[in-house]
């Protein structure tokens, strides 16, 4: 009996925590309304600057939103799709903050930077989605998850091989082709 008796005040317990954690609607539109005037500080603090940094200062700032509206979204309704979500948010943020990083440079180490940045990104949505599937995984689906492993490894790669064979570019005639054949052997193409 005891034991029964304590079991029913976890389980109470436990939903009034839960229920305590969860963010109202007002809690909610107080939150973005602090997102997007912190958006406008961030713009503010870019003004100053010119030219790439300002570029860069901005695509800071507007990651930096994208990414606090989709932990707000994954705080106001968990699941694993916001969760997914606040992962790619962070990934498509780094990306666009690396591309302006790359208009810095010129020629073929702008084309690598940029392959470079795709490769992360690419490999950073990929992994989100193996993150979704495992979490929604059960022992009857763990076929899903393991194809999403496969495409997920395969994209990676193909990204991995591109920023690979840009480098190449750098070299010419026996050494550009031997660059091409190890990067074709290393991520198998």
């Amino acid at each position: 009996m005891k034991t029964r008796m304590l079991m029913l005040s976890m389980a109470v317990s436990c939903i009034f925590t839960s229920h305590a954690l969860a963010m109202t609607k007002a809690e909610y539109d107080t939150q973005k309304n602090r997102i997007s005037a912190d958006l406008k500080v961030n713009r503010g603090n870019c003004g100053s600057l010119k030219g790439n940094a300002k570029d860069i200062c901005l695509s800071e700032a507007k990651g930096a939103e994208k990414v606090a509206r989709a932990e707000l979204e994954a705080q106001y309704k968990p699941g694993t799709r916001q969760t997914q979500e606040v992962a790619v948010s962070k990934a498509d943020a780094a990306y666009e903050t690396a591309k302006e990083k790359c208009d810095d440079l010129a020629g073929n180490p702008k084309d690598v930077c940029l392959k470079d940045a795709k490769a992360l990104h690419v490999k950073a949505r990929e992994e989100a989605k193996v993150a979704k599937a495992t979490t929604e995984a059960s022992i009857s689906r763990s076929a899903s998850v393991n194809e999403a492993r496969k495409e997920a490894s395969s994209e990676t790669r193909e990204a991995n091989y591109e920023a690979a064979k840009a480098r190449c570019d750098t070299f010419a005639g026996n050494a550009k082709d031997t660059c091409q054949k190890d990067a074709k052997a290393r991520f198998g193409m």
